[in-house]
């Protein structure tokens, strides 16, 4: 059975926040299958639309929903983007924070080739350190052994 467009786009406004609704009650509520409901919210989100889980309030959103909201406000104004987070249940403390951590994966490849850099470095120098140590060590081993030889062959010197 086919739905109307305007059914459909009412239905999913329904799913949308702040008033968000859990699928199995909408699906009680509008008499429409959940397999339907959840093949709407997945079209609706492959177009960019927000529609998060109705069982998870705005930190247990999706990272892809979190990123569509970041991209709906990105040009907004602060009075644009107050009405945005009143109609959607949300705070702009929190769109500022997504924002931020968008800003930071974008960044990851950057920051993680510094740190290795970083690392490797100092790898390079704990390794030298410990060789030369290993020199040192091998050296006073080889003194010892000469000098017990040499008391061998020749006895101990205290004795003329």
């Amino acid at each position: 059975m086919g739905y109307s467009p305007e059914r459909k786009s009412a239905v999913l406004k329904r799913m949308m926040a702040p008033n968000t609704l859990a699928i199995r009650q909408l699906s009680q509520e509008e008499g429409i299958s959940e397999a339907t409901l959840h093949k709407w919210r997945a079209e609706a989100r492959g177009k960019g639309q927000l529609l998060p889980d109705a069982d998870a309030g705005p930190e247990g959103w999706s990272s892809r929903d979190k990123f569509a909201a970041v991209l709906e406000t990105a040009a907004l104004n602060e009075v644009d983007l107050a009405e945005y987070c009143r109609k959607r249940g949300l705070y702009s403390t929190q769109i500022a924070a997504w924002r931020a951590a968008c800003e930071q994966a974008n960044d990851w490849d950057r920051a993680s080739t510094a740190r290795l850099g970083q690392a490797t470095k100092e790898d390079k120098k704990r390794v030298k350190d410990l060789e030369r140590k290993e020199k040192a060590l091998a050296e006073a081993a080889a003194l010892l052994i000469l000098r017990k030889k040499a008391s061998a062959i020749w006895g101990d010197g205290e004795e003329v």
